[in-house]
Order: C-alpha cells, then structure tokens, then sequence
C-alpha cells in the first residue's frame, strides 16, 4: 500500500466511520477504485486497523463520559453500573457474529453487488426515522438489545454500523443525542474485540501492506473521526438524520453501476 493510499482509506474510514454511510462498504468500493492490490484477508486487517483509529476518535470525543462510567463501576454507583451492563447487552450479537461468520464478512468485502445493495438498504432504513418518536424515559435493557442486533446485522460491508445502531435506538424512542451517545459508546467495545481478533496475525498483515503507509492512515482516520462525530451529532440536533438516505442511495446505485461495468 502506497501512502496516498493509505491516506485515501484513513480519510474515507475516519469520515464514514461515524456518518451513517458505512465505512466498510466505502474502504472495499475505495479499495476498487484506487486498485489497491491486497487479498480479503489483508483487506479486512487493514479495514480493522483503521477502525481503531477511529475507536481513538470516540475516546477523544467521548472519554470523559466513559470514564465517569468506568468510575462509577469500580464505586458500585447503581447508574453506571446499570449503563456498563446495557453496554455489554448490547455487545454481545455482534460479537458473537463476528467470530462465527468472520470468513463470510471476508468474501462480502469482494463482492461489490452485494455491497452496493447493502447501501440503498442502509439508505432505506435511515429514511425510516423519519417517522419516529423520541419518548421521555431513560435507556432500558431492551433499547440495548435491540440496538445490540442492529449493530450485528452491520458487520456486512454496505450495512451502517452507526445508521443502524442509531436508527434502532431512535425507533426505540431514545433522542437524538442519547442515541449517538449510546451507539459511538458501544463502537468501543466491538472495534477493540475486532482488533484483538486480528492481532493474531498484525506481523504478517503489516508488513504485507507497510507499516508507514497503515501509520499515515490510522492518523488520517484519526483526525476525520473525530470531525465527523461532531459533525453527525449537530445533524442529529438539527433532525435530519434522515437525509443522509438519499447519499445512501446514491452510492448505491454507482456501486452496483460499477460493479456491472467492471463485469
């Protein structure tokens, strides 16, 4: 990998990490049109490295937060306590598809059909929040679950993490700020357990694709991370979470005009 494109796909993962657009679908249509030559294995190491980057953009956004939680565990406050356990519910589907569909989630990175459907669907579930209704209660067990399974389902490439996680949670009734508060918190947890998975073989992966070009990205990805967590919470604000479908759409129908031209 050379080092503009390395900073082509930490700009494009730093970006849309945190907008509702999918970074995964994004790094494997970038992946295609800069003709980065590396295997899906590779690919995915590299993908995995660079949402670390941007888990270091949700601590540098969120990390006060975190910490009064982590603090209030170790005292036994009933608030934090309560919170830490909704973050592990919700965790847990995504970790479990993650380590039993690992080589499946590989093969959906080279297939650019798929992800180019896989955003006009994310385009269609971003479109259906339109139509919900924040409620005046706190987080539950169930926000979290139900937020936890779409945070699964987002494991495939063209599926948004952060448009799933946060549409479940807006449909679950949360507000707006609640809900990316909530669904960036629970980005920690996964991307570090992806990151442990694909320690095993960081040597090999690194010196596969050069360790200063995969530098260079992290940091991109780093820096726009943390802009574009800002930048998605003032939209939330301002309710119009829903207009990032029709970017969706877009990409979509390009991907699969793309894939078809490739073809």
């Amino acid at each position: 990998m050379t080092l503009w494109q390395g900073v082509v796909l930490g700009l494009v993962q730093g970006l849309t990490e945190f907008l509702p657009v999918s970074s995964s679908g994004h790094l494997a249509v970038a992946r295609a049109l800069i003709g980065l030559r590396a295997d899906d294995e590779t690919f995915v190491f590299v993908a995995v490295a660079l949402h670390i980057a941007t888990l270091g953009s949700v601590l540098v956004v969120y990390g006060q937060r975190l910490w009064h939680i982590a603090a209030g565990v170790i005292r036994g406050r009933g608030d934090a306590m309560r919170y830490a356990a909704f973050l592990a519910i919700g965790t847990i589907p995504g970790g479990v598809l993650g380590v039993l569909f690992h080589e499946r989630f590989e093969q959906a990175f080279g297939s650019l059909r798929f992800i180019g459907g896989a955003f006009i669907v994310t385009g269609l579930v971003l479109w259906s929040t339109r139509w919900s209704t924040p409620r005046e209660r706190g987080l539950t067990a169930g926000d979290a679950l139900a937020t936890g399974l779409a945070q699964a389902v987002a494991i495939l490439p063209g599926i948004s993490r952060s448009g799933s996680t946060i549409s479940a949670a807006l449909w679950r009734g949360l507000g707006p700020t609640e809900a990316a508060e909530f669904s960036f918190l629970l980005a920690v947890l996964i991307i570090a357990g992806s990151g442990a998975f694909e320690a095993r073989k960081a040597v090999a992966d690194i010196a596969a694709v050069g360790a200063v070009s995969l530098g260079v990205g992290f940091a991109a990805a780093f820096a726009s991370g943390i802009w574009a967590i800002r930048f998605l919470v003032a939209v939330l604000r301002r309710d119009r979470f829903y207009a990032f479908a029709v970017y969706c759409w877009t990409a979509g129908a390009l991907t699969l005009v793309y894939a078809l031209w490739r073809a």
